[in-house]
């Protein structure tokens, strides 16, 4: 995003020695939008050339879904003996048995990888 922004900036100029190239064109090389353009000079204009260059830390507050407790009964459903049919856990398989359980009310087969990563742990192991 640096490296966007800094191209966009220094595009747009409209200086003596500037090549003067159109908004249009920057989106092609980019493959960006218009109002990505507009977005960079507003922010060139209001808070500088640093800030601009800069990334903005993120504001977005998550809240934790899986806390100690849902982490434990997914480590202990991981080291159960899987479902019939089955002959070992997959990720997606604890994902719907937790949900299934009603330890949580959602939950990825992805975060299910990611807590048992954080574990140590394999499904099926």
């Amino acid at each position: 995003q640096t490296y966007r922004a800094a191209y966009i900036l220094l595009n747009t100029d409209e200086g003596d020695y500037s090549r003067k190239v159109t908004n249009e064109r920057i989106c092609e090389v980019l493959r960006i939008g218009m109002r990505t353009i507009d977005r960079v000079k507003k922010r060139f204009v209001e808070e500088g050339f640093e800030a601009t260059l800069e990334r903005r830390p993120s504001q977005r507050v998550y809240e934790r879904k899986v806390d100690g407790d849902v982490e434990a009964q997914l480590v202990a459903l991981c080291c159960s003996v899987p479902p019939e049919g089955y002959a070992r856990w997959s990720l997606r398989l604890l994902a719907d048995k937790m949900v299934e359980l009603e330890y949580i009310d959602k939950i990825s087969h992805v975060t299910v990888g990611k807590v048992l990563k954080k574990m140590n742990l394999s499904p099926g192991k």
